[in-house]
């Protein structure tokens, strides 16, 4: 069993009574409601600054006790948010520096969410005491069960605090050495060559923007400021409710924040999952969704994570906001559920009547009342949340692993070579751990410095900076008897966008991998090219490397241009394990194919027996085994053996029917 953290799931979402303060019979409408809805747990206090100080030493803690007792008595959970997310006015009028520099160089004015420095004494100071506050008056609430620190940490501030907290974080991190960050950033190209700390500022449009080292270390940098400023936050909460879990959503894959390293600094992961349902590419949301599921419950693994935001309904800022068809959420959060979330959490419970989000999907609607499609889907899905409440605290095993990490998504953003014009880290991820969830394969998304030898395989899309270590580790692994598998612009730079000379891919992975790469060719949208593997022919997408086999089995070639017949695909045995790499992009169904080969090639096992169908996903979690349908037409699954269907109590066996949306849990 992994750690548990609550004995049921956690049925609930951002809850707002403040907007309400003004019609408090709407606060016993809510309890009401959220009972009737199978609502177990409500975050509150998120954006609450101003309703709990309205002016600065003066606090009104009374609308928050009265909603905490209420939520008791009803039999809800409540998780106590800090409101470090959105200031109140009168801190920015009498403190203005507690605004952010945008990279022009002007002060924002008051507004919008996390318009804060996060460098900022003062404001550091003003979380702190609010937060100090609200840890005391609330310590022994018996409502109280665990702390959401703010609210979706992100943005960067340039004002001169930061800039020089930056230089003072280059200075740690090249040892106080001028002639060690020149050499790193390779700052004698165009003449740029530094010779003090201070002469550094951060990476801007009408500054220093092309060294791929500098917006790195700008990145990394942001990362250590946005985890200071949280354990800033957490340090009263930590003194006084050491007993009660601490926790801050994150944000799919935002790329301001290195997640693999702010992990380590919560108690749960939680994070907010808003897919882009029923817009004709279900599966493919269903794919990516599962990638963002499996990358955050692998953050700390051994541990359920929390889904702390989605929406029951639409959202308000895509470009249009489609409404989901009646079953899509439940599906959606089963999904969840499957991959590992003890906790299925709803932006928002109740509409606002104004603000920019009033139109963002609810549990309940501006009606007011239980009489909805959306309130009867909700109301569903808590009353199956329920019967799988034994779930909670099940681990989810996986003998795959596919590497994603956060610090190689930077520079593959960064560099300017090859295709600037179509490359994509994450898509291109999504698509490598597609084949596995295809054939119900459960996988762990790991980052390069994880540790590899306790999967059966390793899959490595555009790994192309390599950190300290990592060519050695993988060196090892195959040698140990793993199986690796990598793709294009593979090893190219080390942690600071350094090239390595020798070839490509770097030192000792030639060896494993038994090729050299000579060059890499860049196709225009129009043109692809064509490769051939196992009988079958591709097109070339965007990208392919021109490799030379060093030993290794040519598995493909390519069959046009001035490669014609040369190796596009190859395996190579090294010690007890097997190295292979796919040496060029395809936007179709290569990745589908080759993860077959390497699947019945390796004996990959699926983690269960039941064959999966078209648009039919299928995940075991414990001894539980979720059929998820997220295909658009119904689906019919043949069981290998008899179940127990967790949901209806009954047997199942031989041939289920699986309506659109629809799904099983069997065990």
């Amino acid at each position: 069993m992994a750690e548990k953290f609550f004995d049921y799931i956690i049925h609930g979402g951002d809850y707002n009574p403040d907007q309400w303060i003004k019609t408090p019979e709407i606060w016993d409408e809510d309890m009401r409601l959220m009972k009737l809805a199978h609502v177990n747990s409500a975050t509150v206090g998120i954006f609450s600054w101003a309703a709990l100080e309205p002016e600065e030493g003066i606090y009104n803690f009374e609308w928050l006790d009265k909603i905490l007792d209420k939520m008791h008595e009803n039999g809800i959970a409540a998780i106590l948010a800090t409101p470090s997310g959105a200031r109140p006015a009168w801190l920015a009028q009498k403190y203005p520096e507690v605004l952010r520099v945008e990279e022009n160089g002007i002060r924002n004015e008051f507004g919008v969410r996390h318009n804060h420095c996060l460098t900022s004494p003062i404001y550091r100071e003003k979380v702190r005491n609010i937060n100090r506050m609200l840890a005391e008056r609330y310590k022994n609430h018996p409502a109280v069960k665990m702390w959401h620190i703010s609210n979706e940490y992100s943005g960067e501030c340039h004002c001169e605090l930061c800039q020089q907290a930056f230089r003072n974080w280059l200075r740690e991190h090249y040892h106080n050495d001028i002639d060690e960050l020149n050499f790193k950033w390779w700052n004698g190209f165009w003449a740029h060559t530094l010779t003090d700390f201070e002469q550094i500022n951060s990476p801007k449009s009408r500054g220093e923007n092309h060294i791929t080292a500098l917006y790195l270390a700008w990145n990394r940098f942001l990362t250590d400021s946005h985890i200071s400023f949280y354990e800033n936050e957490i340090a009263p909460l930590r003194e006084i409710t050491p007993h009660i879990p601490v926790t801050t959503n994150f944000m799919r894959h935002y790329n301001g924040i290195d997640y693999q390293k702010f992990a380590s600094h919560v108690d749960l992961v939680s994070w907010d999952n808003y897919p882009h349902w029923d817009k004709g590419k279900n599966l493919d949301e269903a794919f990516e969704a599962a990638f963002l599921h499996d990358f955050f419950r692998t953050l700390k693994k051994g541990q359920p994570f929390f889904l702390m935001e989605s929406t029951p309904s639409q959202v308000n800022w895509h470009d249009v906001n489609k409404l989901p068809k009646s079953g899509m959420h439940e599906l959606s959060s089963i999904q969840a559920v499957a991959h590992g979330a003890d906790s299925i959490q709803y932006f928002q419970w109740r509409k606002s009547r104004g603000g920019h989000e009033k139109y963002h999907g609810a549990v309940v609607d501006h009606c007011g009342h239980e009489n909805t499609r959306v309130f009867r889907d909700v109301t569903r899905l808590g009353q199956t949340l329920e019967k799988l409440g034994k779930i909670t605290g099940t681990e989810v095993k996986s003998r795959v692993a596919v590497i994603y990490d956060w610090e190689n998504g930077w520079a593959v953003d960064a560099f300017c070579g090859f295709n600037n014009s179509r490359r994509d880290y994450v898509s291109e991820t999504v698509k490598w751990c597609a084949p596995f969830y295809r054939r119900g394969i459960n996988i762990d998304v790991i980052s390069m410095q994880d540790d590899f030898s306790e999967y059966d395989a390793v899959v490595a899309p555009f790994l192309y900076m390599l950190k300290d270590g990592t060519e050695e580790r993988i060196e090892q692994y195959v040698k140990s008897g793993g199986v690796f598998a990598a793709t294009y612009l593979t090893g190219l730079v080390d942690k600071d966008d350094m090239c390595f000379l020798g070839g490509f891919p770097a030192g000792k992975l030639k060896d494993v991998f038994g090729i050299w790469c000579e060059e890499t060719d860049a196709l225009p949208e129009n043109m692809p090219g064509k490769a051939e593997f196992g009988g079958k022919l591709y097109d070339i997408n965007h990208v392919c490397d021109i490799i030379h086999s060093n030993g290794a089995k040519i598995l493909g070639t390519y069959k046009s241009d001035f490669y014609a017949g040369m190796p596009c695909v190859t395996k190579n045995s090294y010690g007890n394990g097997k190295a292979y790499y796919a040496a060029f992009r395809n936007d179709s169904d290569f990745a589908d194919d080759f993860c077959r080969m390497l699947i019945d090639e390796n004996e990959i096992k699926t983690d269960c027996g039941i064959e999966t169908a078209d648009g039919v996903l299928i995940r075991k979690r414990g001894e539980y085994i979720f059929v998820m349908n997220f295909s658009d037409e119904e689906r019919e699954v043949t069981l290998d053996k008899e179940y127990q269907n967790v949901i209806t109590n009954e047997t199942a066996n031989g041939k289920i029917t699986l309506p659109v949306c629809g799904y099983t849990v069997l065990r």
